[in-house]
């Protein structure tokens, strides 16, 4: 079997990656593996749905530009296919004078990256979210919105496939062959080039050809908790309330998400994860991994590096729902445990770890070359993202394939 791009990854990202590369180049052959029987069993089904507006990242990051025009380009999507969409906007709340400082950090980078973004008085949030708790002032960012995760994922899936390109579930990576073999359980496929958008797996993937040799996925699990509110209920949570995030980390800390059908949630945690599919029980269990992921926290444990000793002892006390309840109380009136008692679905964050400078990556990661490309840090807010996303990596790969090609 051949085919000119081989696209490994059917998430959100991959998808678009495989309908751009469709676009720009009509005549050739498009590929996309699923190694799951379905889409949207990873990080692209299990996200909380936000389209974040793209204010917390720096302005020379490539999440910051991305998030920007993503959150335009994909509510546009959603309102053009009548996907449902909730646009309630988001305030980020602060609890004291340190975090009311961090406010203008914030605001600071939404005006530099062109977001949307208005400094309030905390009477302004309460008129917002008349629960809202906050520390003399409050952002509010209109254009945060919700959708359903799974109805976007099945209307790209449906026009990504409509241009003719094949997506192949149930069909895993097995290796790298040689020249522009790749091995598969469905067998061998030759592909003149090979697209990496293997979410949790996506740096052993990338080793085959030469790429992350500096770099490991660590994975993180994420659990929200529901309310027991139905939807639109008097009093109910209405809007978005974030805290003022730890800049240092790329985690937002325990926050009210919205759905797009109106159900709250509070969460997510950030837990580190034992094996890369860790999701519930033992499932995707495998001692290679247990020991391989086992020995890197160990490490990090021992020297403290990032301070994950403190962030893993802080986040493993949120697998209390007394306690993720008791942080959700701090950005909301009202708040109590008897409201709060079923856990979601949990999701794993694929984040990539640069082992030389011992540090969490907070931007996207890409490395390639004109026979292959990978995308090895596709965390939070890729999903807001996906569009312009996939156009900047096909921009890359288009340069990549001139250069080879000796052109200019």
């Amino acid at each position: 079997m051949h085919t000119d791009f081989l696209i490994i990854g059917a998430g959100i990202i991959g998808i678009s990656i495989a309908r751009e590369v469709k676009t720009r180049n009509p005549d050739a052959r498009v590929m996309v593996l699923e190694k799951e029987s379905d889409l949207g069993m990873h990080a692209s089904g299990r996200n909380s749905g936000v389209l974040h507006a793209g204010f917390y990242y720096s302005a020379d990051s490539l999440k910051a530009r991305f998030s920007r025009d993503g959150n335009r380009a994909l509510t546009a999507y959603c309102l053009d296919n009548g996907l449902p969409i909730n646009q309630c906007g988001k305030l980020v709340v602060a609890k004291n004078e340190s975090e009311d400082r961090t406010l203008d950090e914030l605001k600071h980078r939404g005006d530099v990256n062109g977001v949307e973004l208005n400094m309030i008085s905390a009477e302004e949030a309460r008129e917002i979210e008349p629960r809202v708790k906050t520390f003399r002032r409050a952002l509010f960012s209109p254009t945060t919105a919700s959708v359903d995760p799974m109805a976007v994922m099945r209307s790209f899936a449906e026009k990504t496939r409509s241009l003719g390109v094949s997506i192949e579930c149930g069909v895993s990576y097995r290796g790298r062959g040689p020249g522009d073999t790749v091995h598969t359980t469905k067998g061998k496929i030759s592909a003149a080039y090979v697209i990496n958008a293997a979410g949790l797996y996506a740096d052993k993937i990338a080793k085959d050809y030469g790429f992350a040799t500096g770099y490991s996925i660590l994975p993180f699990k994420g659990l929200y908790l529901y309310s027991n509110e139905k939807p639109g209920s008097a009093g109910g949570i209405r809007t978005n309330i974030y805290p003022v995030p730890d800049l240092k980390h790329p985690f937002l800390g325990v926050h009210f998400t919205v759905a797009v059908d109106g159900k709250v949630k509070i969460g997510p945690t950030a837990i580190p994860a034992l094996w890369r599919e860790q999701y519930d029980g033992l499932s995707g269990f495998t001692a290679t991994e247990l020991l391989e992921i086992g020995v890197r926290q160990m490490s990090l444990l021992l020297h403290n590096q990032f301070e994950f000793a403190a962030l893993a002892l802080e986040e493993f006390r949120k697998y209390s729902r007394r306690h993720m309840v008791a942080q959700a109380s701090l950005l909301a009136d009202g708040v109590k445990p008897v409201d709060y008692a079923k856990w979601g679905r949990p999701g794993i964050r694929a984040q990539l770890v640069d082992l030389e400078k011992k540090k969490l990556e907070m931007d996207f990661v890409l490395q390639g070359d004109d026979k292959s490309y990978h995308v090895l840090n596709a965390v939070s807010p890729a999903f807001t993202c996906s569009i312009p996303f996939s156009k900047h990596v096909c921009d890359q790969i288009d340069n990549l394939l001139r250069k080879a090609g000796g052109q200019q």
